[in-house]
């Protein structure tokens, strides 16, 4: 399970050099549009060789299939566009970094069997400390425009929306709906929404893209039909907590930070986001750390502070 949760985020972060190349050429809407066609329709010949009938989960699940793709694709990554484009890149990223936080808030109100835990929160909390700490390190956080907020509002709003879906697919896990399936309706019927209002409201004026463009749009739509299939298998399985499961969603910001210093020009390491990686691979190991050694750390730290308490006592 680590090793495909921990490749679904790595494709993720790898995304951040695919977006910057395509929004050269195209707008944000529009690219994503196409993206997530062709990534739809790239998960059909896997399906054909797997032998999964995909016009049989439609006909059966057509009802969710449908929510489905209009909340994760649809409305999820047009509320992303909308906000991004009001909130300047650090703040974003903060906001953006806070998605375990919403999954495992939206976990505990609505599973009974994924209950928030001190060490789940300590680890989510160190995690999304390390983000911040890149965020603050990289950009100022600026409220002087007026379209700060509503910006805000609109990337919260699109946090909780991806949350919820993670949620849709763990309810829906009797149901045993292929993640090919799932992922490639979804994206597919989600594109075709986005591209529709991209042509309404963006009203792209030219279709001839340069060859990088190609590239990188083939790739991002690589990446959303191989994490998204990769993902969803993982939440269909038996005892998987989708809270836990979004800890590792916070090596997404590394990998991303990783690959712009490799293929971005004029991107090098620098020691605060060194440092705030750091704190996340503290939080990664935190919540994979045995429960027997996580034991034993809590009652060594709860008898040192105990210690400390009465020698101040005693001083008093």
């Amino acid at each position: 399970m680590r090793i495909r949760a921990i490749i679904a985020c790595l494709l993720w972060g790898s995304a951040f050099a695919g977006a910057k190349i395509g929004l050269q050429y195209a707008e944000p809407i529009f690219l994503s549009g196409v993206r997530f066609i062709l990534a739809g329709l790239m998960l059909l010949p896997v399906m054909y060789f797997r032998k999964i009938n995909l016009l049989r989960a439609v006909k059966t699940h057509w009802r969710f299939m449908l929510l489905f793709a209009f909340v994760q694709t649809f409305l999820q990554y047009g509320l992303f566009f909308l906000g991004i484009d009001k909130v300047p890149g650090a703040t974003s990223s903060i906001i953006v970094g806070a998605g375990p936080l919403f999954v495992a808030i939206m976990a505990h109100l609505t599973l009974k069997n994924d209950k928030m835990t001190l060490r789940k929160m300590s680890a989510i909390l160190l995690g999304f400390s390390g983000i911040v700490f890149i965020s603050l390190a990289k950009g100022k956080i600026s409220v002087g425009n007026p379209s700060f907020y509503p910006g805000i509002g609109l990337l919260l709003l699109s946090n909780i929306v991806g949350s919820y879906t993670n949620i849709m697919v763990v309810k829906k896990k009797e149901s045993n709906i292929s993640p090919y399936a799932l992922t490639s309706f979804a994206n597919f019927s989600g594109g075709i929404m986005l591209l529709i209002t991209s042509l309404i409201v963006e009203k792209p004026k030219s279709f001839q893209f340069p060859a990088e463009f190609y590239g990188a749009l083939f790739w991002l739509a690589f990446i959303s039909a191989a994490a998204f299939s990769l993902w969803y298998g993982l939440l269909n399985r038996p005892g998987v907590k989708v809270s836990e499961l979004n800890i590792w969603k916070f090596i997404i910001p590394v990998t991303g930070s990783i690959l712009s210093w490799i293929f971005v020009k004029g991107e090098s390491p620098d020691l605060p986001t060194i440092l705030g990686m750091v704190v996340i691979a503290a939080a990664l190991l935190l919540v994979q750390a045995p429960d027997k050694y996580m034991n034993t750390v809590i009652k060594r730290t709860i008898k040192s502070i105990n210690q400390k308490t009465q020698q101040i006592r005693h001083y008093e």
